[in-house]
């Protein structure tokens, strides 16, 4: 977590765009991941001439050539590209060296390579003059980044500022609820994993730091590394922006060689070739559609224009079998009437396995949307499987439901995460205590069937039941009684106030 200097320094190149004339926060972000990234191409270069140093070995696969860049108006040397270099050029020639040279560099890195540099391919230089660049360029040198968990974590608190949301129904998800998916689903070291609305990253990054902490086997086994560092990861998002900052997320969070790609996840032409084993993603819940750029064999799955029907009828597809999901979804996919919405909840109890439903506080979104939310947890089996569903009533996540959503003193009356997490791992260990439970409790199990007769309709509130408490009344002798009393006392004080001005 950033706090003290740290996150006072961050929030120093950020007022220092803004009062540069720079106030869009995407647009900001883009260029300070455009930074990172040429100072990140420096440090491999370097790590390339040391291992040739040391071994006396020839340079290998330098991210510099040697020689002359022509791409810019005159010819500079490559070296000069080099963020080591440059930062110490004064203001107008670091200008002109970024503008003319880096940046094209940067495109022509796109044309092949890593997803990095492909979300490279059309980067545009937008800093207005060469006073806010060296200014900019020295903050961030100041900002230290060579430990994995502080870049990282400099990199969060620098997307926290994304506080508008985006023009397709997109928004940045509360890392906290993020967390709680991830802890739900225990990734694996064998996992493959996608999230089809990848956004800034926040799923994949979690998931990662989940494997950090909680596998140390993937640092000693080769295989299992390079599994986590290449294959293991993806995300597509619509947005080449998006695509690029999340990809700059995980690679600040250690993920070398993850696959982060501009694409759209409902289109005809979105690449269909692989299957994962774990999805999790908040997609948006709503936006612009192009009907007949839409995948036509989503279409034949439920045939809707609802992008939140679609994303969820996509994910099913992405999974192989036995593979897992956690999405996120409004309500209105719960319970909604028109034939798409019954078809889609009819398949996920049917076909599959639909272990979960997570019912988010109304205000859990905020101040981005108000709608209300809830979270879907299931496997792919493509043959049923689903007996019971696990129903939890989210009341309180830990943050006030207002749109400051102020972090609250702990307890469980303010956050419900602990309990619930506490709750689904004994579904595994121990069920007979959440079979139990009553359709009063916060938590409790719905069967098949009972799914089944209300038209496959997964909202909590039609199966909990209100609890009705019952009220110790006084006895009504006892009440009149009193009355009388206090009526007799406000007469007895009426005639003591007419004495007192008969007497006046």
């Amino acid at each position: 977590m950033v706090t003290g200097e740290l996150k006072a320094q961050v929030d120093k190149v950020w007022n220092a765009f803004w009062s540069g004339g720079m106030a869009n926060p995407v647009e900001v972000i883009e260029q300070i991941t455009y930074l990172l990234f040429i100072r990140r191409l420096d440090e491999l270069h370097t790590l390339a001439v040391n291992k040739a140093n040391t071994t006396g070995k020839p340079l290998e696969n330098p991210v510099f050539p040697e020689g002359l860049d022509h791409s810019g108006r005159t010819p500079r040397s490559y070296n000069d590209l080099r963020w080591s270099v440059f930062t110490n050029f004064g203001p107008d020639e670091m200008y002109a060296v970024i503008d003319d040279h880096v940046f094209p560099f940067l495109r022509q890195l796109g044309e092949e390579g890593s997803s990095y540099a492909r979300n490279m391919k059309d980067a545009r230089f937008t800093i207005p003059t060469a006073n806010l660049l060296i200014k900019v360029v020295d903050l961030l040198n100041e900002i230290p980044m060579a430990d994995r968990d502080t870049k990282g974590d400099i990199y969060e608190y620098m997307l926290s500022k994304l506080a508008t949301s985006g023009t397709n129904g997109q928004f940045r998800t509360s890392r906290h609820i993020i967390k709680l998916m991830v802890d739900m689903v225990a990734p694996t070291p064998s996992d493959t994993i996608i999230d089809p609305a990848v956004g800034t990253g926040g799923f994949l990054m979690m998931a990662g730091e989940y494997l950090h902490d909680h596998h140390p086997e993937i640092w000693t086994d080769p295989k299992l590394r390079e599994h986590y560092n290449t294959d293991m990861f993806t995300g597509f998002d619509s947005d080449a922006a998006m695509a690029r900052i999340g990809s700059m997320n995980l690679l600040l969070h250690g993920i070398e060689n993850p696959t982060m790609e501009r694409a759209d996840s409902l289109g005809e032409t979105h690449p269909q070739d692989k299957q994962y084993s774990l999805v999790l993603a908040n997609p948006p819940f709503a936006g612009s559609l192009d009907f007949e750029a839409t995948s036509k064999e989503l279409l034949q799955m439920v045939k809707t224009k609802k992008t939140e029907l679609l994303f969820v009828a996509h994910i099913v597809r992405l999974l192989k079998n036995g593979g897992r999901a956690a999405i996120i979804v409004p309500d209105g996919v719960l319970f909604g009437s028109s034939n798409a919405h019954k078809q889609l909840r009819k398949m996920l109890v049917e076909e599959h396995k639909l272990d979960a439903v997570v019912k988010l506080p109304s205000g859990a979104f905020k101040p981005y949307t108000g709608v209300s939310t809830a979270i879907l947890f299931f496997t792919k089996t493509s043959s049923g499987g689903t007996d019971m569903v696990w129903f939890y009533d989210v009341q309180a996540d830990g943050f006030s439901l207002d749109d400051k959503r102020t972090k609250l003193e702990e307890s469980h009356e303010n956050n419900n995460f602990p309990d619930l997490l506490e709750r689904w791992k004994s579904l595994s260990t121990s069920p007979e205590l959440e079979q139990s439970r009553l359709p009063v409790e916060q938590s409790f199990m719905v069967s098949k069937e009972q799914i089944v007769k209300q038209d496959y309709d997964l909202s909590i509130n039609r199966y909990k039941v209100s609890e009705n408490k019952k009220v110790l009344h006084r006895d009504t002798k006892e009440i009149l009684m009193e009355l009388s009393e206090l009526d007799s006392k406000f007469l007895s004080l009426i005639q003591n106030i007419e004495q007192e001005l008969d007497n006046s």
